[in-house]
């Protein structure tokens, strides 16, 4: 289906909920200074396990940010969501749709890689020790990779096109590119982003299955991607969510484009087949810079995908290079993540909030506790960048083997 291109899908909000904040100042003023807020795991049932280092996010209340009767019927990951909604929301000047135009004009996408967990374990405890008369009904609907979406749109009274991305990490980029997609084919608004929140029992031990899980007890060495010393990533929990608006419609409410998502692409090529993996991110940036209509020298900055694996990185590396040539070495690359984890289909969509307020502040954040870089790759670190960047690419790829990439552009250049 041909997309109308006199419609471009425009940033116009950000909600971040994430271990280094739970506002966009808060997050953002962390990754500009390069904090590393990585730690020892606190959750209850968790300090046993082999994983012992994680992004957390300490200081969220849901009391505070849900109410309590969709406290009792959602799962923390949820709780994210609907908290970081709200604030991009708020960023974007947008109430419920049925005071502020027909509630058909807005839509919600997420994407999410295991659904509500701790919710689960909680109610199938309940089941096996006490019986069947102590579970629930939310249970049904709590653990489900949709519970964000719809529990967003049910609490805004959204009735646009709804959906979800159930997939790996790259899906957070996917569901961002279906929010724009469907902006360029009429609906005005997508609430779109992700929240992960894989820190309980449950969600560990399930996790502890990959190999890519870095091991390491201490915090400031666990997850050191594009070095010598690269052991695995870092889980984390949290996210972000954005406003995708028409940039008609921005106009119209007489709000500022402060990003534009313009073009994306995405490609398979296997779970841990990391060398594999080069040439599916390479495909997957060409054909995001297609979308766009961007030339690889038109490049400011790259978003990192850092896996922490030295195949995966090399892999990574090299794709740049393969797509943007000698740009590629050039070009500065930053994975503001080592600072607060890999939040699995989040990661993306947070690299892509602090993209569009890297392009808006004029800096490129640095990446945090990563110095000896042994990729031939112009890599952030120690402190932030003075620059103009005016177009970003931000990289993701799954443990499940799917590349994405996708392009930004400054909104002063809409």
């Amino acid at each position: 289906m041909s997309e109308p291109r006199s419609r471009r899908a425009a940033v116009t909000g950000i909600g971040v909920v994430a271990p280094n904040g739970t506002s966009t100042d808060t997050f953002w003023k962390s990754v500009q200074e390069g904090r590393n807020v990585l730690d020892k795991v606190t959750r209850e049932g968790c300090e046993h396990l082999p994983m012992k280092v994680a992004g957390e996010v300490r200081d969220f209340d849901p009391a505070a940010a849900v109410e309590e009767r969709l406290i009792v019927q959602t799962d923390r990951f949820t709780h994210f969501a609907m908290a970081a909604a709200d604030l991009a929301l708020e960023d974007a000047r947008l109430g419920r749709a049925d005071t502020d135009g027909s509630p058909f004009d807005i839509g919600v996408v997420t994407a999410a890689g295991s659904g509500g967990g701790e919710f689960g374990q909680r109610e199938l405890q309940q089941l096996w020790g006490k019986g069947s008369r102590f579970v629930g009904p939310y249970q049904s609907i709590a653990w489900f990779y949709a519970a964000s979406t719809g529990q967003i749109s049910i609490r805004r009274g959204f009735k646009g096109p709804c959906s979800v991305v159930a997939a790996d990490e790259a899906g957070g980029l996917d569901a961002l590119a279906h929010a724009a997609r469907a902006v360029r084919r009429g609906t005005d608004v997508i609430v779109a982003g992700s929240t992960e929140a894989p820190i309980a029992p449950y969600s560990v031990v399930c996790q502890l299955g990959y190999e890519e899980l870095s091991r390491e007890t201490d915090p400031a060495r666990a997850y050191r991607p594009f070095t010598e010393q690269a052991c695995g990533f870092v889980p984390a929990e949290g996210g972000a969510m954005l406003v995708i608006e028409d940039t008609g419609s921005a106009r119209r409410r007489g709000l500022p484009v402060r990003a534009t998502l313009d073009g994306h692409a995405s490609t398979f090529t296997g779970a841990s087949r990391w060398a594999e993996s080069r040439a599916g991110l390479a495909q997957a940036i060409r054909g995001a810079l297609a979308e766009a209509g961007c030339a690889p020298e038109e490049v400011d900055v790259v978003f990192a995908d850092a896996l922490g694996v030295p195949e995966a990185d090399r892999a990574e590396a090299l794709a740049i290079t393969d797509v943007l040539g000698a740009h590629g070495r050039r070009v500065p690359v930053t994975a503001p993540k080592t600072g607060i984890g890999r939040g699995y289909c989040a990661a993306p969509v947070l690299d892509t909030a602090a993209a569009v307020l890297a392009m808006e502040h004029g800096l490129i954040p640095p990446t945090p506790g990563v110095f000896d870089i042994c990729h031939d790759l112009d890599l952030v670190t120690g402190s932030a960048r003075a620059a103009r960047p005016r177009t970003a690419l931000v990289l993701s790829r799954g443990l499940m083997g799917s590349n994405s990439a996708l392009v930004l552009r400054h909104g002063a250049a809409e």
